[in-house]
């Protein structure tokens, strides 16, 4: 089997774009810190939304990949950006000493 059949049946890049997406997993799985797994929740998309594509070279298969992607990407900023605020009244708090139980949580946490 040459690397022409490879390409021409379409596994070869449908196998590279698993192997990112299987990575990228791992990686969300294993790391700690949530601001750094959202890069690799977006590879992820990426490499979803291309296996979609990969699979079903239809219009069909192109408009589900592409609902796919732009749902995953809205779920994404959503995500990163209510991390963000909660980040941003986290440090309120900490700045404050957290003395005001109304604009703090108890345990330190920004009360929403």
């Amino acid at each position: 089997m040459t690397f022409e059949t490879l390409l021409a049946g379409a596994s070869l890049p449908q196998l590279i774009c698993a192997v990112v997406a299987l990575y990228s997993c791992i990686r969300i799985v294993l790391e700690k810190n949530t601001l750094k797994k959202l890069p690799f929740l977006n590879v992820l998309t990426f490499a979803v939304t291309g296996i979609i594509v990969l699979i079903y070279p239809t219009p069909l298969g192109i408009a589900a990949a592409c609902a796919y992607f732009i749902g995953s990407t809205i779920e994404s900023n959503a995500i990163a950006s209510t991390w963000a605020k909660r980040a941003e009244k986290e440090k309120a708090c900490a700045k404050e000493g957290a003395a005001e139980k109304e604009t703090c949580g108890a345990d330190g946490e920004a009360a929403s």
